[in-house]
């Protein structure tokens, strides 16, 4: 069994973005969005200017000084590999403490369809004050090139 990592939040939180669950990479070193291949590191040093070779530390830094909160849909799950595709008997976090402690959140942002699909699913059903932003998957897995990510991505700055 698999788990998630705890949600990175600050109280000004604005902006929500939740993965489905993090990688085989992101896992061993204990960080989100830790494999090299995947581009949220990059889209966040060009959007917010959060330098992606920074210290793991000062990124998280970063993205609470920017309003960023992130955390995942699935507390754990059952999966081989890092696919979403493969990912079996999933368990969602509980949203409603997190949102209980992020009064300013604006816009909840999904890096991928498949986080998107899974939050329709089992996250709370009163978010309707909330905007709600499925984004292209920022894992090495989406080949959309990065530059029409980053346009998707850039709505973002608009929370």
């Amino acid at each position: 069994m698999k788990e998630s990592f705890p949600p990175i939040v600050s109280p000004t939180a604005r902006i929500l973005i939740l993965g489905s669950m993090p990688s085989e990479i992101s896992l061993e070193r204990q960080e989100y969005y830790g494999n090299p291949l995947n581009q949220f590191w990059r889209i966040m040093q060009a959007l917010y200017a959060i330098p992606a070779d920074a210290a793991y530390p000062s990124r998280v830094a970063g993205l609470q000084q920017k309003g960023i909160a992130l955390w995942d849909v699935l507390h754990s799950c059952e999966r081989i590999g890092s696919l979403d595709s493969a990912i079996k008997n999933p368990v969602p976090n509980d949203f409603a403490a997190l949102f209980a402690s992020l009064p300013q959140l604006q816009l909840i942002a999904f890096n991928g369809a498949q986080a998107g699909a899974w939050f329709k699913r089992w996250g709370p059903q009163q978010t309707s004050p909330l905007k709600k932003l499925v984004l292209p998957s920022s894992s090495p897995a989406a080949t959309i090139p990065f530059e029409k990510k980053l346009v998707a991505w850039s709505e973002l700055q608009q929370a």
